[in-house]
This record gives C-alpha cells, sequence and structure tokens, in this order.
C-alpha cells in the first residue's frame, strides 16, 4: 500500500480572493494555518507566500496537495491557449452548434464564444459508423497538412475529435501518431482518450477544454514544483482533481480538464470527512468564499460526483466531477442599482484585488462583505485590512450614496437589502441541489464554511427549514483541509450504448474488471501511503428515445438485466416520482471509481485544545450592537479558540476566530462536539 507518510501535510486551496494553507503533523496531530490574499497574476506567489506565512520548513513537509483554480479561472475567463481541432469532414461546427439552446431562453440576444474559434477548426476525410466500422479511411496527408496549418496559425495545443471515434478510435490513434511527429510538444488531446462517450458535442467540448488548458496548467505545475524544490521541498505534489480525489503534478496535465472545479471539489470532500466524523453523514455543504458560492448534496458521507457538469453555457464538461453548483454570490461580490432601478447583487467580484471597501486597499464598490459590516456583523479591526483601512462610518456613507440614494433608503437599510438579496440567490443555489433533485432540505444538516459561509449560515437554514447548522473548525480553510484529508481517486467511463434487452453481462463484467485494474494500477504508482482500495460501480442509464442520463449506483460488478431492470426503476421513481412501466430501457455507459483511502486525520487538533478557558465569560471578547431583522441587538462576542470543550449558548452572539465570523441568530442554540465542531440547533434556544 506504500510508505508511510511520517513528516507533514500541507493542503493549500487557492480560491479567488484567498489563498489557504493547512500544515498537519499526522504523527502529534499539530496544526498550523496561514491565510494571504491570492495573487491572481501568478498563484504560485501566493501559494509560497501562504508556506512562509505558516513558517513551513519544507525539508520536514513529506506531502503537499494543492487545490487550484487555475484551469476553472481559465476556461470562465475564455483566457486560454491557443489551440486547434481536426475533426471528420462536415463536423468543424458541433462544438457552436452544441444542443441548439440560448443562452438567455427568453430573450432575443445572446453571446456564446466557443472554446476554439472556427478558423482553427479544420476538416479531414474520415468516417467511423456508429458500430465502429471504417466508412471513410483516414486520409493521413490531410491530417499532416492540417497539423502543419495549425502550427503555422500559432496554435500551441491541438485535438483531434473524430465522428464515433468512441466505438473505434483507430483513426483518432493514427491521427495522434502523424502529429506526434511534427508537434512541437505533447500537447495533443485524443478525444477518445480523455472521453469515450457517444455525444459528439459533449465529447468534443470536453476534448477541447483539456486542451486549451493543458499548457497552462503545465507551466504553473512546473513553475511550483521548481519553486518548492529550490525552497527544500523533496518529497511529491499532488494536485486535487474536479472528482475529489488527487493526482501527481508529474502528470496532472496530460488530463487537465479533470482539474476543473478542483477548489470546491476540496470542499466537499473535507465536509464529507467532517461529517462522517461527526456522526451526521446527510448534509448540504455551503462553501461561501470572496467571490461564489458553492453548495453540494451528500448522502451517507458519499460526495455526489457527476459526469454531466455544465461549467458555464454550452460548456459541457463530461469528466467526473462533485456535483457542485455555483452562484456569484461571494462576500466581495458587488451590489449596485441596475438601470431599471432594481438592486443587483453580484455575480461581479472585488475579487482580491482590490477586495471590498472595508479591506483598505482601494474598492469602492459596496460589497457583501461592506453590508455585514455597516450591520455590525464584522469587526473592522479583526478583518485582513491594510494598514488605516476605511471606518464603519466610511464604508456606511458609501451604501447610503450609492445604494441607497437611488432606492430611498438609509445605509443600514439598503445594507439589509443587500443581504437579503444575497441570501435569496444562495437559498436558491441550495434548492437546485436538494428540492430540484427531490430531496427535502428538512433532513439535512447544512455544513457551513468559507470565509463568509458562517456569516449567513443560519438566516439561510431558517429560510429553508433545515433544523441543524455545522460550523467545523476552520470554516475559512475547509478547502485547504479538503486537500489534507482527500483519497486517491480515478474515475473511468466506457461506452456500451446498447438496450438492456441485448447486454452481454459477461462484457459488463470484463469492463468494469479492466476498469478497477487501471485504477489499481495508477494509485499504486503514487508515492502515497494508503490503507486500502474501494470501487465504487454503477451505469449511465436511460429510457430509449431519451436524451438525458440516470445514474444508477450497483452493489458490486456482477449483475444481471433482471437487477438492472429493477434499479433503473427504482432510481427512475426517486428521481421523477413516475413509474414508466414498460418503457425500454438502455445501458450508455458503464463507470468504476477506484479509490484509494489515506489514514483518517484527527480534526480536533485543528483548534488547540490548550487555548480553551473554563467558561463562556472568559472566552468573550466584547459586545456590540448588531442588526437582525430590522432590530438592533446588543450581542456578545466570542473567541472561538478561548471557548470551552463543553457549552451551550443561545444567541445573538457573534464567535469570532482567525479565519471567519460567526454569526448566531437570536434564538438560535450552539454547542460543540468532540471535534470542536459548532452543532447550531435554529430556534433551539427558544424552546
Amino acid at each position: 500500500m506504500g510508505e508511510a507518510e511520517p513528516g507533514l501535510v500541507a493542503g493549500i486551496d487557492v480560491g479567488g480572493t484567498f489563498t489557504d494553507l493547512v500544515l498537519m503533523d499526522p504523527a502529534t496531530g499539530a496544526v498550523r494555518l496561514a491565510k494571504v490574499p491570492t495573487t491572481p497574476a501568478n498563484q504560485a506567489e501566493g501559494v509560497l507566500a501562504a508556506l512562509d506565512a505558516a513558517g513551513a520548513d519544507l525539508s520536514r513537509v513529506d506531502l503537499i496537495v494543492h487545490g487550484t483554480t487555475t484551469t476553472t479561472n481559465a476556461v470562465l475567463e475564455r483566457k486560454l491557449a491557443r489551440t486547434g481541432m481536426i475533426t471528420t469532414a462536415g463536423f468543424r461546427d458541433v462544438l457552436e452548434l452544441g444542443r441548439r439552446t440560448r443562452p438567455a431562453p427568453y430573450g432575443m440576444v445572446g453571446r456564446f464564444v466557443p472554446i476554439i474559434p472556427r478558423d482553427l477548426r479544420l476538416e479531414v476525410a474520415e468516417r467511423m459508423d456508429a458500430a465502429g466500422d471504417a466508412v471513410v479511411p483516414l486520409d493521413e496527408a490531410g491530417v499532416a497538412a492540417a497539423g502543419r496549418a495549425l502550427l503555422a496559425a500559432g496554435c500551441e495545443s491541438v485535438v483531434v475529435h473524430f465522428l464515433h471515434a468512441y466505438a473505434n478510435p483507430a483513426h483518432e490513434r493514427r491521427a495522434g501518431e502523424i502529429l506526434a511527429g511534427l508537434w512541437p510538444n505533447g500537447h495533443v488531446t485524443l478525444g477518445h482518450a480523455l472521453l469515450s462517450e457517444s455525444r459528439e458535442f459533449e465529447r468534443g467540448v470536453t476534448a477541447a477544454v483539456n486542451a486549451a488548458v493543458q499548457p497552462l496548467l503545465e507551466r504553473y505545475v512546473a513553475r511550483l514544483r521548481t519553486e518548492l524544490a529550490a525552497r527544500g521541498y523533496a518529497g511529491d505534489l499532488l494536485v486535487m482533481n474536479g472528482n475529489g480525489g488527487m493526482v501527481s503534478a508529474r502528470t496532472v496535465a496530460r488530463e487537465a480538464a479533470k482539474t476543473v472545479m478542483s477548489g470546491p471539489a476540496s470542499g466537499v470532500m473535507a465536509a464529507a470527512h467532517i461529517g462522517r466524523r461527526a456522526g451526521v453523514p446527510d448534509l448540504i455543504t455551503y462553501d461561501m468564499g470572496g467571490t461564489s458560492t458553492d453548495v453540494a448534496l451528500i448522502r451517507g458521507a458519499e460526495p455526489p460526483v457527476s459526469n454531466e457538469i455544465e461549467v458555464d453555457y454550452a460548456l459541457p464538461i463530461h469528466v467526473p466531477m462533485v456535483d457542485v453548483r455555483t452562484v456569484g454570490a461571494g462576500g466581495g461580490s458587488i451590489a449596485r442599482v441596475n438601470a431599471a432601478g432594481l438592486l443587483e447583487v453580484g455575480p461581479e467580484s472585488a475579487g482580491a484585488v482590490p477586495g471590498p471597501i472595508c479591506y483598505g486597499r482601494g474598492g469602492a464598490d459596496p460589497t457583501i462583505s461592506d453590508a455585514n459590516l455597516v450591520l455590525g456583523r464584522l469587526d473592522p479591526d479583526k478583518l485582513p485590512s491594510a494598514a488605516g483601512g476605511p471606518a464603519r462610518d466610511a464604508v456606511a456613507a458609501v451604501f447610503a450614496e450609492r445604494l441607497g440614494a437611488p432606492l430611498g433608503l438609509d445605509a443600514v437599510a439598503a445594507a439589509e437589502a443587500v443581504i437579503r438579496l444575497a441570501n435569496v440567490k444562495m437559498a436558491g443555489a441550495i434548492r437546485m441541489v436538494s428540492v430540484s433533485l427531490g430531496a427535502d432540505p428538512r433532513d439535512f444538516t447544512l455544513l457551513a464554511f468559507g470565509g463568509a459561509g458562517p456569516l449567513h449560515a443560519c438566516a439561510l437554514a431558517r429560510e429553508l427549514g433545515i433544523p441543524r447548522v455545522l460550523v467545523p473548525g476552520r470554516p475559512g480553510i475547509t478547502n485547504a483541509l479538503g486537500c489534507v484529508v482527500a483519497d486517491l481517486r480515478h474515475d473511468f467511463v466506457t461506452t456500451l450504448n446498447m438496450a438492456l434487452d441485448r447486454l452481454d453481462e459477461d462484457r459488463l463484467a470484463q469492463v468494469f474488471a479492466g476498469q478497477a485494474a487501471e485504477g489499481a494500477a495508477l494509485i499504486g504508482a503514487e508515492r502515497v501511503a494508503i490503507r486500502a482500495v474501494r470501487h465504487r460501480f454503477s451505469l449511465d442509464m436511460q429510457f430509449i428515445g431519451q436524451t438525458h442520463l440516470l445514474r444508477v449506483d450497483l452493489d458490486g460488478p456482477d449483475v444481471d438485466r433482471n437487477t438492472l431492470r429493477r434499479k433503473f426503476a427504482e432510481a427512475y421513481f426517486a428521481r421523477f416520482r413516475v413509474d414508466l412501466g414498460e418503457g425500454r430501457a438502455a445501458v450508455v455507459n458503464a463507470n468504476c471509481s477506484v479509490i484509494g483511502e489515506r489514514a483518517g486525520l484527527d480534526l480536533s487538533r485543528l483548534i488547540a485544545p490548550s487555548g480553551r478557558k473554563a467558561t463562556l465569560e472568559e472566552a468573550r471578547t466584547g459586545q456590540r450592537d448588531c442588526r437582525f431583522a430590522g432590530q438592533w441587538h446588543p450581542t456578545p462576542v466570542y473567541w472561538r479558540d478561548h471557548l470551552p470543550a463543553r457549552f451551550t449558548l443561545t444567541g445573538p452572539a457573534i464567535v469570532e476566530q482567525m479565519d471567519c465570523t460567526i454569526l448566531i441568530e437570536p434564538g438560535d442554540r450552539v454547542e460543540p462536539d468532540a471535534d470542536g465542531n459548532l452543532i447550531v440547533t435554529i430556534g433551539g434556544g427558544d424552546a
């Protein structure tokens, strides 16, 4: 299972506003933390600054796991490497035609920028049919000519995307061999090698994204590895994938598309680990950072993984990723009054530079964080502000002028309106991962993290009828913690595309066996200690004639048609509450996840036991007026590191700590658990 990891383990997450670090000693449980501003121009600088802030001696660190937004930001902002595509004659516009949807379903206008522009999508003669039989032979000279033309056009990467290559990849493989002989680097992506599924649009977009971010990720990782080595780090650098697993930085760029959503995935992995230890397996995760809010639904302490994620309009990336939904509402989200005289919050963010007004780094636009400051929920002296940051009255003056005057409100009422609107947006995201999927939020616990999440969690739980909120020990660095506790994971998808009645059960078993063997080999090649390997098997199924797929989880790799028919009917009814009776089912994809489990870490030391006080009063640092539901309340303030191991607290209250502020609303009751998590019972203080 690999050698043990006696040295320190570091988890580093790069967010849109802050770069967070957790440095843990598995032997003693000792923890060091750091939170520094993200450096968007070169994220490696922020990573190194976080290590410096934690006082990390890299010669004693055995493992660094890194969650990065490099690829996600590149895709969303279209700051991509120049990429070309070689495709089947007649199909160069697949990436642009898509599914014939519109950016604004009820609007007359919309804008979509394809990953690869049309002049860099070239066609060659070749054709496979859906059964994998060659209809038109590959024009090898045409492939070489197309490759030279793309190089002359300044392309750094190239995609080979041929029709029906999932059924027979022979033409794609041969084209790859030809391009390898003339392409100056290894940035050649074969669509079938990354994703072997039948839908040409989704497979093409996924391959195009992979090629377009591959050079960016490779350069970033190489630069970071070099800097770490220069400081004495001799271990391996692992990068979080979007599926919640890790892969070595030595190989991560080969399948760069899998790192999209790396940051949000690490938060969900941490949440599952925290919930498992706390005995709370069913969670709605709520991660509110500086730029956006990410939410996910966890059942049975197993994070949801889907290969049906669309990260932006007409950008389906069909590699397995943790099923996270994102809205543009973070602490730095900008509030404005639009041309119609209506208040809007986000999705534009003040980001790390210049940041909210209250950070004192030149920000001039009112944000959610500024609204919380005006309402007394944040202490300006505890914010990561530049020296001489603006006072609360100065921030309130901006709200009065920019928002209050157009809306006919004073500064405080304008700030309350910003918070209410932000909460509505975030509640909608939570409904997307729960109510819209047939789950009742009242059956779950809301796990709130991110630098801003615990400020809004109680209000959201009350809005959605969620009975409890769990606030982990270090909410503001939970994504970094996810990097530390994540397992190794490799996901495999193989297209079968056949009616259930004609399914070859022996072939299905062989597919699963091959996937499991490949995953075990990949995990065995990593220099990371694991304690066990487990597998998760599933099928993507649909009724014949349907477009969308439904994931059907299996108990193991050996299944028969009757069992699959029953499981599909159960999954369909659970999702849609509809029994379609005799509808014929089809098996589209066979999926296998191979997970290398790492030894668990003791999270009770995230807050040092030595700092705890004997009573609540000793942990109290002061009191300030805080606004709740249109009224000011005198609100006691506590320092979380000093809270006793056992206590009961009824809101209103504010709990501050190094990485975030926690807001307890009037009538809510708080108690700690064994790991130091805070369990908030909504309305529990009224009983």
